[in-house]
């Protein structure tokens, strides 16, 4: 998850999301996930389905690479 720029709070959440093998969610599923298990502050305003995450050498997700993709 990273922040993104938001008019109303200046920040809001992004989800970048990778199912398991075999995993069918979409989006929109995700969202509703989210709206009936998480409190409104605390869910994503966008979520984006990927591959897999970027990461360092020793396995960091690069947060720094999301934000460019966002």
């Amino acid at each position: 998850m990273i922040g993104i720029p938001d008019e109303v709070y200046g920040e809001a959440v992004k989800a970048f999301v990778v199912l398991k093998k075999g995993g069918t969610a979409s989006c929109e599923e995700l969202m509703n996930f989210c709206k009936d298990n998480m409190p409104t502050y605390k869910r994503p305003k966008v979520i984006q389905l990927m591959n897999d995450l970027p990461k360092s050498a020793v396995g960091k997700i690069l947060r720094r690479e999301l934000r460019n993709i966002g």
